[in-house]
């Protein structure tokens, strides 16, 4: 029996606040072809985004299946999936950059590590504990402020026992 996930789309603390976003203000969200992304993506966000999938094709390098990385990227295929997506913007790069950042700030993500969660929840927890923090915690240096603060949903850096309370 597969673990019971918590609700994408409930959203508590200083979110819970905002208002679904349509119209003009419609974000944009570009992912691989991950087949799970597109049932996140219309589960947790809905009409609030216009969402595509940037299909790479990799060349049959013989050489990559000896090496972690996958082979030379020789095409790719935009395919909208919902909303209104401008398919000459879409780039994986955006996404690639968190999953990156949350591999390497997350020791329990990679591989040979003993900082894994056996339970689900740990895992949430740990997930949303490093978002809180990085969003809201975090001065990063291209921005000079938090996310939170760049996006208008906080005025101040929040100290670590504030987003505990």
């Amino acid at each position: 029996m597969e673990p019971q996930r918590p609700n994408a789309h409930r959203v508590n603390g200083p979110l819970r606040h905002q208002r679904p976003v349509s119209g003009e203000r419609r974000r944009r969200s570009e992912h691989d072809a991950v087949a799970s992304n597109v049932a996140a993506i219309c589960d947790t966000l809905g009409d609030r985004v216009s969402f595509a999938q940037l299909i790479k094709v990799y060349s049959n390098d013989p050489e990559a299946e000896r090496r972690y990385s996958p082979g030379e990227v020789v095409d790719t295929e935009v395919v909208p999936i919902m909303g209104d997506p401008d398919t000459s913007r879409a780039c994986t790069s955006i996404v690639e950059r968190q999953n990156l950042t949350i591999r390497m700030q997350m020791r329990r993500l990679t591989r040979l590590t003993n900082a894994f969660s056996k339970k689900w929840e740990n895992l949430w927890a740990a997930y949303c504990l490093h978002f809180a923090y990085y969003n809201f915690c975090r001065v990063h240096r291209s921005l000079r402020v938090t996310p939170g603060m760049e996006a208008g949903i906080t005025d101040h850096i929040w100290e670590i026992g504030e987003l505990l309370a």
